[in-house]
């Protein structure tokens, strides 16, 4: 079934969003990470639309054109949980399956954890739950905390990230050194350089570091709703300790699916793998 490309008017914004499936399917919204766009789940769109799901997939606050506020504050989390409940609304979505992608999946357990009832299904892709990957980021071994320490470069504001990432010339070099070390495909990588590379486009990717807060997360609910975690070996972000801990954050029915051998960028390099699971 094809993907049609729509604005979502929401949450005073508009937003540009993917939609796949029929109008009358079971709905599902798709939420991508940094620094990526809902590109990446255009093969999730394909397969769960042609399985009969209504599928939404938006490039989110500051990747769309028409919600791109410039104040570091206006990316905070409350605002992008906010932003997604009002396109779900939007959509005449009540209920709807919640699957996220590094930012897009802290996201979703942020979502779940705050608005159960609003979730049927939640998965979270590469992201552990967030007190699990805290809590990794703090243990003794360090592991979790080296993975994590380009969130610090990334918080910084006055330009240093986007001059890194940006590379000579504003060409996108570091962006594109970024997505082929860590495991995308260079044909990818070149995709996403274009869409980041559009004025303004990283620095409100980068703001949403700039903007998180430990209090973003806390005190999140039980999660009762069925709850998929897929994690990869390869992912040089995210690592085992808060992996397989995430199950012990988890009420409800739980999965952990781990994919050997693959990078960070699941949706892109086993896209077939992951469309099985998630019409599983």
């Amino acid at each position: 079934m094809a993907t049609e490309i729509v604005d979502i008017e929401a949450n005073g914004y508009a937003f540009t969003a993917r939609i796949a499936g029929p109008p009358s399917g079971q709905p599902a919204i798709l939420l991508h990470g940094f620094p990526q766009t809902s590109m990446c789940w255009d093969d999730q769109l394909s397969a769960l639309g042609d399985a009969g799901y209504r599928v939404v997939a938006p490039d989110q606050r500051g990747y769309s054109a028409g919600a791109r506020p410039a104040d570091v504050a206006d990316y905070a989390v409350s605002h992008l949980v906010a932003d997604v409940l009002a396109i779900a609304d939007e959509m005449g979505m009540d209920t709807f399956n919640l699957v996220g992608h590094d930012w897009g999946g802290y996201l979703a357990w942020v979502i779940a954890g705050s608005h159960p009832s609003r979730i049927r299904t939640l998965t979270s892709v590469s992201t552990p739950h967030p007190a699990a990957l805290g809590a990794a980021i703090l243990s003794d071994d360090g592991d979790q905390a080296q993975r994590s320490s380009y969130i610090g470069v990334f918080r910084q504001e006055g330009g240093k990230a986007e001059q890194l990432l940006m590379g000579e010339g504003g060409s996108g070099e570091g962006l594109r050194q970024m997505y082929v070390g860590s495991g995308l495909s260079p044909e990818k990588a070149d995709l996403y350089v274009r869409a980041m590379t559009v004025p303004g486009v990283l620095t409100a990717g980068l703001n949403w570091y700039r903007a998180m807060d430990a209090e973003s997360a806390s005190g999140l609910g039980d999660f009762d709703m069925p709850t998929m975690y897929v994690w990869s070996t390869e992912d040089i972000a995210l690592g085992r300790k808060a992996a397989e801990d995430t199950a012990s954050r988890v009420r409800g029915p739980y999965r952990f699916e781990v994919l050997e051998g693959v990078s960070h960028w699941i949706p892109d390099e086993a896209a077939e793998t992951l469309n099985v699971l998630l019409l599983d």
